[in-house]
């Protein structure tokens, strides 16, 4: 008799959020990281509401497949948006090196996260747009400096030259997986949606781009 095929690892689902201020990158980030390509800033529009991929990798023999959801950073948004907190384990909060008041908005963004979610979510604050390095604003050191005080990890990245893009994401998975106690029976953990990605969201909200085919198309935004 032959013997019985051993089933397929099951994937880790893991829920991240793309978070900071309008217009630093976090859309081209995700576009980035997601499909490997770029949009210039002048093709691209402002996420309306929160954006949402998925996209699969294997990270220390382990199987994980993210969803990603990326927000819009314009305030009249905030209300919306903060209900995407509920089950993420992996904050992914990005500036851009050559905007200083999208770095002093820091403080405003973690205090935020202190609001909804746990101390335990892994945390990476993210310098985007270093090809701009000639019109830089906010010094490396300062930014490593402050992420180590809000007990983050750090990286400098550029969504346009895709430098550190899959690194960025790479390292926060790592050290989610590295907390068990995230992913493990954790509420959330075997699934971040109850609508299948296809709209209906707490609160009643649509999500744009939500579906996993829009997700493979390449959706997103330079917001």
């Amino acid at each position: 008799m032959a013997p019985t095929a051993k089933s397929p690892q099951a994937p880790i689902n893991v829920k991240l959020l793309l978070i900071g201020n309008s217009s630093v990158g976090k859309s081209s980030l995700l576009l980035r990281f997601s499909d490997e390509q770029w949009l210039p800033e002048d093709e691209s529009s402002a996420t309306i509401g929160v954006d949402f991929k998925v996209h699969k990798m294997d990270i220390k023999g382990k199987k994980v497949k993210l969803s990603i959801w990326d927000t819009a950073g314009q305030e009249r948004f905030r209300t919306i948006t903060s209900s995407y907190y509920r089950g993420a384990q992996g904050i992914i909060l990005v500036y851009d090196v050559s905007s200083r008041e999208s770095f002093d908005a820091l403080p405003r963004w973690y205090s935020e996260l202190e609001t909804y979610v746990s101390d335990s979510v892994v945390k990476i604050l993210v310098g985007n747009k270093v090809d701009k390095e000639f019109s830089r604003q906010v010094p490396t050191a300062e930014a490593e400096a402050f992420a180590e005080r809000m007990s983050s990890l750090f990286i400098e990245t550029s969504a346009k030259t895709s430098v550190n893009v899959k690194e960025a994401f790479q390292e926060v998975v790592e050290r989610i997986l590295d907390t068990p106690a995230l992913w493990e029976g954790a509420p959330g953990a075997k699934t971040t949606r109850t609508d299948g990605g296809r709209g209906g969201v707490p609160g009643g909200m649509q999500v744009v781009g939500a579906s996993e085919q829009h997700a493979e198309q390449g959706g997103g935004c330079n917001c």
